[in-house]
């Protein structure tokens, strides 16, 4: 089995090695245990404290070598640190009494990991071996202070059962220097304690405060049970000197961009004051066309946001004020469910008037009708369940009169008769149903339904019936998912086949047209009389006269999609709700235009403009918007191919770049919209791109866990590969630049802050104690020392999607997996730190950005496809925003403030 040949010798020789170089590493490390023993038994013995350390004429660490934190000997360094190991001494200091206010848990978990083996990772994993397991079992969300000490190599990273006798007596020293040093730590005052400074500090030199401080270094948390070490900044003394409490800013809904009209009915209606009343997510918006807040041609627009998740249908009352609105249901935080409800509101106060069927309805409100003939005194609601229950409720009382089964199939729409408010319809799929209410004296529950199945006879049944009017003469018009159009009209029952309830009439067809090519989504009753019908395929509007008389008709555009919904506006003016999630302005005669658009499907890509009030949108509809936040408009959009799932803009303005789940990124210029660079980095998803604040390097996070550097020409339309910043273990999910342009600071997919020398050659900072004092130009980096109280307790690490800091640095807004936003003070350094909390998203926010002037605040919904423009009130502003319910427990139950 010898021999120089010998298969084994290679990896046996480079074993030798590396464990004689781990050896000459824990001789190294014991000698500095032992100084650091005897200068802290020094200190207890001396009364008069001794000259600074810097002062005694000890040598100062070379540059290029790993600088000691403030307070410890020079020849203690925090970065000679094993990935996966801790010491017992730095666990014996973690279980010492901490001080008041600083601890969010119990201990750190022994054995847990604190830093990469010999490289820069402020969390969990390594960059030479995966993402790894982390040893502590710690509970997510913890925060402690640390303070370092030196600490074991790797080769001591099991409990002490398993080390050898030539290790024991180390470890006995360890735990000496350990008990030494918490003796230490137990003397002087609260405040001697923690208000440490660095060397340099005006406390003098041979103070103790000055000389030892093993307090004030780092602080750390913990997600999924992952450590992660944060070092404070030198130039706060104490975190309690940190700000608290929520910020002095409020946001305000400004303006909301898009309508849900690729997947719902019954949305788009005209009020008596000429406001068009539609939602989107959990707001209903009320928007004016023309003038307004929104400058000419912009419209303005109000907003309700009584709801707790996503709105599903509306109803307006007869008076054309009053209207009611139907929610989803919906999970909480923790999963539990979140019962559905009809809200009846005033559209002048913004105020709820009722509150019906909470607990009544299951999964969600399907469709709502107000009845006509007594002046809106009923409402009619059919529910999401598996049998969609058909309630009618007394609007004043917000009591159930009657409640019956409707179906198994779909309802997908439901309104009552205006001559006879006994009588309603519904319709859905395969099926038009026609009911008889009893009213049962107007007492709650004693109400009675009977129902009557349409019967086609000699006429195809349709798949789907989505829609249908009533016509003045008592007619019913039905359109349905074959382009036809079907009159329903009243004949005398059969005496042999009475109908339930005493009904004597019935319902039988009495014309067919057939008005489009493939489904009809939507029927409009005109003023006049005519009739209005919507075509899915056709993308048709048809006008049509007595007997089914084709009049007029027009064409919508293709880009926006189908018919979904038809409302009457002023004089001939329409208002058309489409599958594409526009909605549009005009007539037959003149064509339509767009007032409000928005994306139709999930959103992840965000940027705002260098010094305008724009900002840029991509998602899985693969379409690339920019905005016009002033006009409140869409100023162009092309059409990617792929999905684009980050941007951000050249300091110039002059081009923007675009990355996409296929690893290529692009380069637009801003005006002509066209590709002045097409590159592709690997073949994962691209989660970040970030332009140097001068503009001369574009940095590229991907899921291979690199990160691409580009040098960028002065207008940013050429560009060459720099180099690679390579040491994660994860992929990369953010990254800033530093304010000079030469470091970047960039968070993985297992919790690692790592920092970079972009401008010495990409190269990973190995000692990240030197960063702790870095100005970064943006902050959108969910870990790290100032932004780590916005964390919950018991987060999983993806309860946070995006966060940004405001330009002025004074607050930093957050997007959480629950559907809202949050603001906090800046810097965000406190456990549990406080915020107001911002509800109207119905699905997990996925960005949020601030305008160049943070004038406003931007964030994205992800399967909502809602983009909200906040106002941020100052605080000597307008106030805060009106307060309404929020959906979920905030990110800190017990210290935020739902607005």
């Amino acid at each position: 089995m010898d021999g120089a040949g010998g298969p084994g010798e290679g990896p046996a020789q480079e074993a030798l090695q590396s464990l004689s170089q781990r050896l000459q590493v824990q001789e190294k490390e014991m000698e500095l245990v032992k100084a650091a023993l005897a200068e802290a038994l020094r200190l207890l013995r001396l009364q008069t404290l001794p000259t600074s350390l810097h002062d005694s004429g000890s040598p100062a660490p070379p540059r290029d070598s790993p600088a000691a934190p403030p307070g410890l000997p020079p020849t203690c360094s925090p970065s000679l640190v094993s990935r996966g190991t801790q010491t017992e001494a730095e666990m014996e200091m973690e279980m010492s009494p901490g001080p008041p206010g600083l601890s969010n848990g119990p201990p750190a978990p022994q054995g847990g990991s604190e830093e990469p083996s010999g490289t820069q990772s402020e969390g969990g994993g390594s960059s030479s071996s995966g993402t790894g397991s982390p040893g502590g079992t710690g509970s997510p969300g913890i925060l402690r202070l640390v303070q370092p000490l030196q600490r074991a190599d790797s080769a001591r990273r099991n409990s002490s059962s398993s080390s050898s006798p030539s290790e024991r007596p180390r470890q006995k020293l360890s735990r000496k220097a350990a008990s030494s040093a918490n003796l230490l730590l137990r003397s002087g005052s609260t405040e001697s304690r923690w208000g440490k400074e660095p060397l340099s500090s005006p406390g003098g030199p041979g103070s103790r405060r000055s000389n030892y401080n093993l307090e004030g270094i780092s602080v750390k948390m913990f997600l999924r049970g992952r450590p992660i070490t944060m070092y404070i900044p030198s130039g706060i003394r104490s975190l309690e000197e940190l700000p608290s409490g929520p910020p002095p800013e409020t946001l305000s809904l400004d303006w909301v961009y898009g309508y849900r009209g690729r997947d719902s009915r019954s949305n788009l209606f005209v009020l008596r004051s000429g406001e068009v009343v539609y939602f989107i997510a959990c707001v209903v918006v009320l928007y004016r066309p023309g003038g307004g807040p929104g400058g000419p041609g912009g419209g303005g627009q109000r907003h309700y946001r009584g709801h707790t998740d996503c709105v599903r249908c509306l109803a307006v009352h007869p008076d054309g004020v009053r209207v009611a609105s139907g929610q989803t249901a919906g999970v909480d935080k923790d999963g539990k469910p979140l019962q559905p409800v009809v809200h009846v509101w005033d559209s002048e106060t913004l105020l709820k008037l009722q509150e019906i069927g909470l607990g009544a309805f299951e999964r969600g409100v399907g469709a709502l009708a107000f009845s006509v003939a007594d002046q809106g005194a009923f409402l009619c609601v059919v529910d999401d369940s598996n049998e969609h229950m058909l309630s009618v409720w007394d609007c004043n009382r917000a009591a159930k009169l009657a409640e019956i089964k409707s179906t198994n199939d779909s309802v997908l729409a439901v309104g009552f008769s205006p001559r006879d408010s006994s009588c309603i319809v519904t319709s859905g799929k395969s099926h038009v149903h026609f009911w008889n209410w009893s009213g049962g004296a107007g007492v709650p529950g004693n109400g009675t339904l009977t129902r009557k199945q349409g019967v086609f006879g000699k006429y195809k049944k349709p798949k789907f019936i989505p829609c249908f009017v009533f016509l003045p003469d008592g007619d019913i018009l039905t359109g349905d998912s074959e382009g036809n159009i079907l009159t329903w009209g009243r004949s005398l029952s059969d005496s042999k086949t009475p109908g339930r309830g005493g009904a004597k009439e019935t319902y039988g067809i009495v014309a067919q047209a057939h008005a489009h090519e493939g489904s009809i989504f939507a029927l409009c009753l005109r003023r006049d009389g005519t009739v209005l019908s919507g075509g899915g395929r056709d993308r048709r509007l048809v006008q049509w006269g007595p007997g089914l008389a084709a009049l007029q008709e027009a064409e919508i555009p293709e880009h926006f999609g189908a018919v979904r919904a038809i409302a009457e506006g002023p004089g001939s003016e329409l208002l058309v709700g489409t599958t594409k999630n526009a909605l549009l302005r005009g007539d037959l005669t003149q064509g339509f235009s767009p007032v409000i658009q928005g994306h139709t499907d999930e959103l992840w890509g965000l940027c705002t403009h260098p010094f305008q009030n724009r900002f840029l949108t991509c998602g899985h509809d693969r379409q690339l918007c920019l905005w016009d936040g002033e006009g409140h408009a869409l100023a162009w959009s092309i059409d990617l191919k792929e999905t684009g799932l980050c941007a951000d803009f050249h300091p110039s303005g002059a081009v923007v770049a675009v990355g996409l789940n296929t690893g290529r990124w692009l380069v637009l210029d801003t005006e002509t919209r066209e590709i002045v660079s097409d590159v592709t980095d690997g073949n994962e998803q691209l989660s970040v791109v970030r332009y140097s604040p001068d503009g001369l390097y574009l940095a590229i996070g991907s899921h291979d866990n690199m990160i691409y550097i580009y040098s960028v020409s002065s207008d940013g339309a050429k560009s060459s590969r720099f180099g690679r910043c390579v040491g994660h273990s994860s992929f990369i999910t953010h990254l800033d630049w530093s304010k000079d342009g030469n470091f970047i600071m960039s968070n993985s997919g297992d919790y690692e802050i790592l920092y970079w020398d972009v401008a010495g050659g990409c190269k990973l900072l190995r000692n990240r104690y030197e960063s702790r004092d870095r100005e970064w130009a943006t902050y959108t980096c969910v870990l790290g020392f100032h932004v780590y109280g916005v964390w919950p307790d018991g987060s999983d690490g993806t309860d946070i999607n995006s966060l940004c800091r405001s330009h002025n640095e004074r607050v930093v807004a957050v997007a959480d997996d629950f559907c809202k936003v949050h603001l906090f003070q800046y810097p965000c350094a406190r456990a549990k730190a406080p915020s107001l909390v911002y509800g109207g998203h119905g699905s997990h926010v996925t960005s949020v950005r601030f305008t160049h002037d943070d004038s406003h605040l931007i964030s994205l919904g992800g399967k909502d496809a809602s983009i909200f423009q906040w106002r941020v009130l100052g605080a000597g502003g307008a106030g805060p925003a009106p307060a309404t319910p929020s959906r979920t427990p905030s990110l800190s139950p017990a210290s935020s403030l739902d607005v």
